[in-house]
C-alpha cells in the first residue's frame, strides 16, 4: 500500500486528541446541567436499552474523522502485477583519459572532448539499459557505477578531465574494474565498450588476462581505437602544438585491441576522425539485447471513495443519533 497525499496523515492528530479528551472527561459531570431531585428510588431499577449505547455517538464521531483523514491521504493498493518483457543490457563504458587524448586531430577540441560528446549522445540512446563509466590513465577509477539515470551519467561523463589520474595506459586494470561491476549480473546480458588511443603500458592484470576473465563471465568487450590517418597534433599548451607520430595507433596497438575483442566475441573498430567515431558508436549502439521478463504494477486502486464515504456516513449517523434516539440534555 502507498499514500498519494501522505501529508494529510498529520491531521490524524485531530481524532486522537478528541478521543483523549473524551477519555479524560468520561466520568465528569457536564458544566451545564439541569438539577433534578434525588432519584434514589430508581437506584435498583434495571438500565434502559439506550443507556448501554450512550458512548456510541463519541465512537462514531472519532472513527468517522479518522476514516476521513485516512481517505484524504489517498491510500492506494497495487493492482495485478502484469509480466512485461523488456530488452535491456548492462553496459560499462571504459574511457581513456591519458595525456595522448589531448591530441587535437579530432575537432572541435581534442580526442577526449569529442569522445565525451559522442559517449553522452550514446548514453541517451540506450533507453532501458544500465550503464556505468570507468576512466583510466596510469590507474583506473570508477567514475559512475551502473545506473539507469542517463542524466546523472551524462553529468559524470562531462566532469571527466585529463590529469585526474597519473599518466599512462592501464587498459587491463580498467577492464578488470569494469568487469567487477558486471560479474554478478545475468550471464550474456553484459558488455564493455573500451575507447582508447594507445596500448597497455602499466597496471595489472594484463589486457589478455582481463579479456580471458570477460570470456569466462560471458561478457563481450568491444574495443574502439582512436587514431588519426595522418600524424596528430598534440597540444602542449593553449598556444603551441607539436606534430607527432605518437598520436597514431601503431599496427601492434591495433592487434592488441583486436585480440581483446576477439577473445570475448566482441568487435574492434578504428575511428580516425569525429565522424568515424560517431559511426562506430552507431554500430555499437544496436548491440543485441537480452529479453528479461519483469513483473510490473502499472496501476493502483484508490481507497479514497470508500474511506471518505464510510467516514461521512459515521459522522452523519452520530449527528442523527444525538438528535433523536440518543439525545441528551442539555
Amino acid at each position: 500500500m502507498r499514500f498519494g497525499s501522505p501529508w494529510f496523515l498529520l491531521l490524524s492528530l485531530v481524532p486522537l486528541l478528541l478521543l483523549l479528551r473524551w477519555f479524560r472527561h468520561r466520568r465528569a459531570a457536564p458544566f451545564y446541567r439541569i438539577a433534578f431531585p434525588a432519584l434514589r428510588f430508581a437506584k435498583g431499577m434495571p438500565p434502559s436499552a439506550r443507556e448501554g449505547w450512550h458512548r456510541l455517538p463519541q465512537l462514531l464521531a472519532v472513527g468517522g474523522l479518522a476514516l476521513l483523514v485516512l481517505g484524504l491521504a489517498r491510500p492506494q493498493v497495487p493492482g495485478k502485477a502484469e509480466p512485461t518483457r523488456v530488452r535491456s543490457r548492462n553496459l560499462m563504458l571504459v574511457l581513456d583519459i591519458s595525456s595522448s587524448m589531448k591530441a587535437s586531430d579530432f575537432q572541435p577540441g581534442n580526442r577526449l572532448a569529442v569522445a565525451k560528446t559522442v559517449v553522452q549522445e550514446f548514453i541517451h540512446r540506450r533507453d532501458g539499459d544500465l550503464m556505468g563509466l570507468v576512466v583510466f590513465a596510469g590507474k583506473a577509477m570508477l567514475q559512475a557505477p551502473l545506473t539507469s539515470d542517463a542524466d546523472v551519467l551524462d553529468r559524470l561523463v562531462g566532469q571527466v578531465e585529463i590529469g585526474q589520474l597519473p599518466d599512462g595506459t592501464a587498459i587491463g586494470s580498467a577492464l578488470a574494474l569494469a568487469l567487477n561491476q558486471l560479474k554478478n549480473l545475468q550471464r550474456n546480458a553484459c558488455a564493455v565498450v573500451l575507447i582508447t588511443d594507445g596500448a597497455n603500458n602499466t597496471g595489472e592484470p594484463s589486457p589478455v588476462q582481463a579479456a580471458e576473465a570477460a570470456r569466462a563471465l560471458g561478457i563481450r568487450i568491444h574495443s574502439i581505437g582512436l587514431s588519426s590517418a595522418d600524424t596528430g597534433a598534440v597540444a602542449l599548451n593553449g598556444v603551441w602544438s607539436l606534430r607527432t607520430l605518437s598520436g597514431r595507433l601503431s599496427h601492434r596497438d591495433e592487434v592488441a585491441l583486436k585480440d581483446i575483442a576477439a577473445r570475448t566475441g566482441g568487435q574492434y573498430y578504428k575511428a580516425t576522425d569525429p565522424q568515424a567515431l560517431q559511426d562506430v558508436i552507431s554500430v555499437v549502439d544496436p548491440l543485441e539485447r537480452i529479453e528479461v521478463e519483469i513483473s510490473e504494477t502499472r496501476e493502483y486502486h484508490e481507497l479514497f471513495p470508500w474511506l471518505v464515504g464510510i467516514g461521512l456516513a459515521m459522522v452523519l449517523t452520530e449527528a442523527l443519533l444525538r438528535a433523536t434516539w440518543l439525545r441528551t440534555l442539555p
